[in-house]
């Protein structure tokens, strides 16, 4: 019995059943205007469920680290908040990442130049 939307192909696809081996030569297509078959038998893809998981996470961090950064000492310590990281890191941690960012991209962008002493430079095939 074949489906509303296949099409022969020239790959064959063994099938074994209590009848024996069968070959089949027939793809299936699913219709994207079709949305029972897109939500009934597909469900939501990886890429998409660690994108929002990971989208969530940032959010929540950022609050955080933000809350950590701004909230004076005083009212963390009210509401039971005694241990957490010196505030000179609120700066210290993202200034020291953006240093690191400029310096390896100058780094890669310079390693990729040849000597200015080589030859190939003075004398290339053009």
């Amino acid at each position: 019995m074949e489906e509303p939307h296949s099409m022969n192909s020239p790959r064959t696809i063994l099938s074994f059943s209590k009848r024996g081996i069968t070959t089949t030569a027939s793809v299936s297509f699913i219709d994207p205007n079709d949305e029972k078959s897109n939500s009934e038998e597909h469900g939501p893809k990886r890429s998409e469920v660690y994108g929002f998981v990971g989208s969530i996470t940032t959010v929540v961090a950022t609050a955080i680290y933000l809350a950590w950064a701004y909230i004076p000492e005083p009212w963390l310590h009210s509401i039971g908040i005694f241990y957490y990281p010196s505030r000179y890191w609120a700066l210290a941690a993202p200034t020291y990442a953006m240093v690191i960012i400029v310096l390896a991209i100058t780094f890669y962008i310079g390693l990729n130049f040849p000597p200015p002493t080589s030859l190939t430079t003075m004398f290339g095939k053009f």
